[in-house]
């Protein structure tokens, strides 16, 4: 990329402010940088950072409240700031394409998918509605989805998450913008999926020479796709370089930070907990358990979500079950905890089966959930204190004196303190919802704790945090974990053992190291395989994009 070349976007000294109760906040404050052609530059950074924000302040859609107040932004030297509305809509889609992060909110659900991917290209008058339904289809076909003549006809809901992102590329790069802005565009899919989205985002901008503008709190996956790195704080640059030189050797504290907190590019030694004893019975036994569903909508139709699974899981330990989703994995978790009841098989606690209602009964006391996302989870309405001591009054356990010193004892053993105690799940961040969650499912000291996808909706710093809790309290109060996820990286750093859902079936057991090392199965080494970080060595791919 020679130095002379101009810059396709070019950010200069950006200024955003929201308005909002009689006060300002300055959500970006002075952020320069360029974006050349074939170029991919990520702008990194946690929630609040000021990387959406940014990206939204360059593509004129900043929310309610928002403006921008100061600086310039250019496209091809030409000024955005300051464009009115009927000029905007000569500029995105054609000169600027937007991947944005969630498929599911921006697609129109009522809306067939060929007639939101022709409607690009109407819009900006490229081609008459019949030709526009058939470059629709060639578009679909682009970007890789099967018989796309079909897909045209069908609408979002009966396309997967990965399906709905190719579509939504389809349409950001359908008529080849000079500027690609993606928002976060795998955030909410597997490993494997958000591998193939991104391998397709890659090409398709290689071939059609674009810049690249990528939003993402992934490190690794900047690491694997970036030629360069931005990193922001609240709302500042506090770092930017080659990717190599940012990531290799991060020269500030905050970069630092977030390299360590990165389970798939941090190395950490971890110290197993005790080891079972020998002899020992396990304290969870899944005994070839299968569940199948009716289709609704689809008479006499079914689909098989668990085939045959059986595991165990130590006292103490803590099994990971991964794979992507529909592979089975939130059922069996739903099994274990009789929120469903399996066709055939048997769900073991300590030695008991928990089917009958004693069973059952006291797998409630001894079993706990924590869900993946904390505010759903939550009761808006009732104070922290309300929420955690729920299950201790629903158990009739302690009198209302013991069960309040209960509720502020377990506030301190998730690192919160009695001051949380009459706040509601509004006024807390999303760790700290999750660390309220964790707090209510220890309330009844359970033994088992299943944890469903328990960190996927925080940042990578919050992750980390909520990690080493589940790490201290399993090792101070001998929790037993039955941890799902589709994210690998963190299943190794959790979990002791293993096992490896596809389709259903559980396709390979063993210890994590074992299983992530030297998988024996096809599925399980594409899985590993996926794992973000894996190409941030410079020699793996690179630098220099443009120059393809």
């Amino acid at each position: 990329m020679s130095a002379q070349t101009a810059p396709v976007l070019q950010v200069r000294d950006l200024v955003v402010e929201y308005e909002g109760r009689g006060e300002s906040v300055q959500a970006v404050r002075g952020v320069s940088f360029d974006v050349h052609a074939g170029e991919v530059v990520a702008l990194v950074g946690e929630s609040g950072s000021g990387k959406s924000t940014t990206a939204h302040a360059v593509v004129g859609l900043l929310p309610g409240g928002g403006r921008v107040v100061g600086g310039s932004v250019r496209l091809h030297g030409g000024e955005l700031v300051g464009l009115t509305d009927k000029a905007w809509q000569q500029v995105r889609g054609a000169r600027i394409g937007l991947v944005p992060q969630d498929p599911g909110i921006a697609l129109n659900p009522v809306t067939r998918i060929g007639d939101q991917v022709a409607e690009v290209l109407r819009i900006h008058g490229r081609v008459r509605r019949a030709a526009a339904a058939q470059q629709a289809v060639e578009i679909l076909r682009s970007v890789g989805l099967s018989d796309p003549e079909a897909r045209a006809r069908q609408y979002p809901h009966e396309l997967s998450g990965g399906m709905r992102q190719r579509v939504l590329i389809g349409i950001a790069l359908a008529l080849e913008p000079a500027l690609v802005i993606a928002d976060e565009p795998t955030s909410a899919l597997d490993v494997t999926v958000q591998r193939r989205v991104l391998d397709l985002l890659d090409d398709l901008t290689s071939r059609t020479g674009s810049a690249v503008l990528f939003i993402t709190h992934d490190l690794a996956v900047a690491a694997d796709r970036a030629d360069r790195v931005v990193v922001m704080k609240d709302g500042e640059i506090v770092e930017e370089g080659l990717t190599a030189q940012v990531l290799g050797a991060p020269r500030h504290p905050y970069t630092r930070s977030l390299l360590a907190a990165a389970p798939q590019l941090a190395v950490r030694e971890r110290v197993p907990p005790p080891a079972p004893t020998v002899g020992e019975s396990p304290l969870l036994d899944v005994l070839s358990v299968s569940k199948t569903f009716r289709l609704p909508g689809h008479a006499g139709r079914t689909v098989q979500a668990v085939d045959d699974v059986s595991f165990s899981v130590a006292r103490g330990g803590a099994f990971g079950l991964v794979g992507e989703s529909g592979s089975g994995k939130s059922t069996v978790a739903r099994l274990v905890l009789q929120l469903t009841t399996p066709d055939s098989g048997a769900v073991l606690l300590d030695g008991a089966p928990v089917t009958d209602p004693a069973g059952r009964a006291l797998l409630r006391r001894r079993s706990q959930l924590v869900h993946q996302n904390p505010f759903a989870s939550l009761d808006p309405r009732f104070t922290v204190a309300k929420i955690i001591d729920e299950p201790l009054r629903s158990h009739r356990v302690g009198s209302r004196s013991q069960r309040r010193d209960r509720v502020v004892e377990l506030l301190e053993q998730v690192a919160l303190g009695a001051a949380f105690a009459t706040r509601r799940p509004g006024e807390l961040s999303g760790g700290q919802r999750q660390r309220v969650a964790i707090a209510r499912a220890l309330a009844l000291e359970p033994d088992l704790l299943v944890l469903d996808e328990p960190t996927s909706a925080l940042d990578v710093s919050v992750q980390a945090q909520i990690l080493a809790l589940l790490d201290r309290l399993r090792r101070d109060r001998g929790l037993t974990y039955l941890f799902i996820s589709h994210d690998l990286a963190v299943v190794r750093q959790v979990a002791d053992r293993v096992g490896v859902l596809h389709d259903g079936r559980l396709v390979e057991v063993g210890p994590t190291a074992d299983v992530f090392d030297q998988p024996q199965d096809p599925y399980t080494a594409e899985l590993v395989g996926a794992i973000p970080g894996h190409r941030a060595d410079p020699a793996d791919r690179p630098l220099e994009r443009s120059t393809r």
